[in-house]
């Protein structure tokens, strides 16, 4: 079934993906991103390009958005200031919904639901889970923090993108539960990343520890996806560990907020932590860095970089 005509903003690693996979699915996708490349891409599958967010706004009632953070987020909504291009917001237009794919501290997303409803938008937070790959194939896990009502009007839009929408609570839930998953997903390459290197030391050989990882009932996304990469010695392509920081801060308050205590989670955010220090903008994957370094080894396979 075609859908109406949808608005796209934001058009990096993820949002390429979920853009083209609405292109095939609506009437018309107009699209903007600051970057001409990204847009072109879009073009040249049939999107329309728009001049700033205001424009998409004039053009649709319902516009995806999935862009680095918060700060980018207000941008594109309420609009910069100054000589940039103009928001969502400063269309002038009432009855918007904005449905926001990125991630980030769910009270900003709130304070955003909060400001955007002041001007008649409907914003609501839908973070994605999954690598570029799922969001090529439209498979994402989307988590979407909303009324009920405004769950079901998404549907058919954020369809094409996801094969798992799951409808998590109020507004900020669907960040809340992005955080929550991340959190698991990051405890599990903690702990291969701290052991894999401890048993090549005692002198395990690495691919029966990745055969290990890879079929016994330690397997996980996580192992499957890293453990190859860090056996190339790919470190490349993969989400950089500071902008995943926010999933973090996200679980640490929903903590605080029912004082349940979370020592494992506690553990994994000290180590992250300490790999954020040194290793700064690198990929989760070079957390086992922090362990190869202590033992003196390396988890690779021959010949690896």
């Amino acid at each position: 079934m075609t859908i109406s005509s949808v608005g796209f903003i934001g058009l990096g690693t993820m949002g390429r993906g979920m853009a083209l996979n609405l292109v095939k699915a609506a009437e018309t996708v107009y699209v903007y991103d600051p970057f001409p490349e990204a847009v072109k891409t879009l073009t040249d599958a049939g999107a329309v390009a728009c001049a700033s967010p205001a424009e998409v706004a004039e053009k649709v009632s319902t516009i995806v958005v999935c862009v680095p953070d918060a700060p980018q987020v207000r941008d594109v909504v309420f609009g910069p200031g100054g000589n940039g291009p103009k928001g969502i917001a400063e269309a002038g237009k009432s009855g918007i919904t904005v449905l926001d794919a990125t991630t980030m501290v769910r009270d900003k997303a709130m304070a955003i639901h909060d400001e955007a409803a002041e001007k008649g938008i409907g914003y609501w937070d839908c973070p994605i889970s999954g690598l570029p790959k799922r969001a090529a194939d439209g498979t994402l896990t989307i988590m979407f923090g909303g009324t009920k009502e405004a769950y079901d009007a998404a549907l058919p839009i954020l369809a094409p993108c996801g094969s798992d929408i799951i409808c998590c609570g109020p507004a900020g839930a669907g960040q809340a539960m992005k955080g929550l998953n991340n959190v698991i997903y990051n405890i599990n390459i903690i702990g291969f990343c701290e052991l894999l290197p401890m048993a090549l030391k005692w002198g395990m050989d690495v691919e029966a520890l990745e055969n290990l990882v890879l079929s016994g009932s330690s397997r996980s996304f996580a192992s499957e996806h890293f453990v190859p990469k860090i056996l190339r010695g790919d470190f490349t392509g993969d989400f950089p560990m500071q902008a995943a920081y926010k999933d973090i801060l996200n679980v640490r308050q929903m903590a605080e907020d029912v004082g349940a205590e979370t020592p494992v989670a506690d553990a994994m955010a000290k180590v992250y932590e300490k790999c954020l220090e040194t290793a700064g903008q690198g990929p989760k994957s070079t957390l086992i860095k922090l362990y190869e370094d202590a033992l003196g080894v390396q988890f690779r396979k021959p010949g690896a970089a």
